[in-house]
């Protein structure tokens, strides 16, 4: 596809790979290192690929994926949230910006688009499988979502498309308690349209694998690996399904189908991009990034005492210092007592 192959020449991908097969192009988030977890800068890589694939006539059919065996994706780098989006919270707005303009590249790319799961679905990358048409999950892989436990709202896709996937107990379920759903449950929830074995001892597929056995196949251990060639299999065939149908029948079925997908994200993601670019000045993004990035549990209990992580700002010094936290006994400026 040349648009997109000129797009890379030129440097312009750095985070993702794109390929172009016999009418299928794939494009693979490539940061493994992170999981697969996309910078303000994926973002703006991702919604160029789809546009471009959307754009292109001898592409019918596009596949989402990740790089490795561990991740799909894994949300967003909660790294770059603790040192960027903490800091400077009105900038979350405009992040927000690039990730509606990701989903919604998906959304209307007049395609089918098929989500690839070779790992993880976590996060912001459940709700990118949700904004998917169809998702093919390998075995070993699981999904979730974890906004209430890092300090963040899930209202990128997950609290609009949960519940018209999965129905509204089981979205309450994953979205108040963040537990992690596998690919099996997954299936009978309708999370996913298909799951493949992925788990592998010796040269044998394992049927329904314990989660011992998956994670011993994920570090590789005592004969055990994972093996995407089921997964392979199984997306080529779909995608070679979707190949053989009418264009403009297959653009037109996307678009009325995604009727309340598209209801329900335009009447609340607007309040949401605001809603979160205010909050991530707060205590509680604060705290649940801060907690991730040192691998420790969140201080909820400490949260639930105060909305201030140093009480409210009601204190003034007679050098004219004004605002200081509640908690303070001394002046940041002068140091005197207060």
């Amino acid at each position: 596809m040349s648009e997109i192959h000129s797009e890379a020449a030129r440097g312009g991908f750095e985070e993702i790979r794109v390929s172009v097969s016999d009418g299928v192009a794939t494009i693979t988030l490539d940061r493994s290192a992170a999981y697969n977890a996309y910078t303000t800068r994926t973002l703006r890589e991702l919604a160029a690929a789809f546009r471009e694939a959307a754009a292109e006539d001898s592409v019918a059919v596009i596949v989402l994926t990740g790089a490795g065996t561990r991740a799909f994706c894994t949300g967003g780098d909660v790294k770059e949230y603790a040192s960027r989006y903490t800091q400077k919270p009105r900038e979350y707005w405009t992040y927000m910006e690039h990730f509606r303009g990701y989903l919604e590249s998906i959304l209307r790319a007049g395609k089918p688009v098929i989500a690839r799961l070779n790992g993880m679905a976590i996060g912001g990358g459940n709700e990118s499988q949700l904004a998917c048409d169809l998702t093919v999950a390998a075995e070993h892989a699981v999904l979730g979502q974890v906004g209430t436990s890092v300090g963040s709202v899930a209202c990128g896709g997950a609290t609009q498309w949960l519940p018209l996937v999965v129905g509204d107990k089981r979205a309450r379920e994953m979205l108040f308690l963040n537990g992690r759903i596998p690919a099996r449950r997954a299936l009978e929830w309708g999370l996913v349209n298909a799951v493949v074995p992925s788990v592998t001892r010796g040269d044998v597929f394992l049927e329904n694998p314990t989660a011992e056995q998956i994670e011993l196949a994920q570090r590789g251990r005592e004969g055990h690996a994972i093996d995407l060639s089921k997964l392979d299999e199984a997306v080529a065939s779909l995608a070679s399904k979707l190949k053989d149908t009418f264009p403009e029948c297959m653009r037109y079925t996307k678009t009325q189908v995604n009727a309340l997908k598209e209801l329900v994200w335009n009447i609340t993601v607007g309040h949401a991009q605001d809603w979160l670019s205010t909050h991530f000045g707060g205590v509680e993004p604060w705290e649940g990034m801060k907690a991730f990035v040192e691998k420790r549990k969140p201080d909820y209990a400490r949260v639930r005492r105060s909305e201030f992580l140093w009480g409210p700002p009601a204190k003034d010094c007679r050098c004219g210092a004004r605002g200081l936290p509640a908690d303070f006994a001394y002046c940041g400026r002068c140091g005197a007592s207060v």
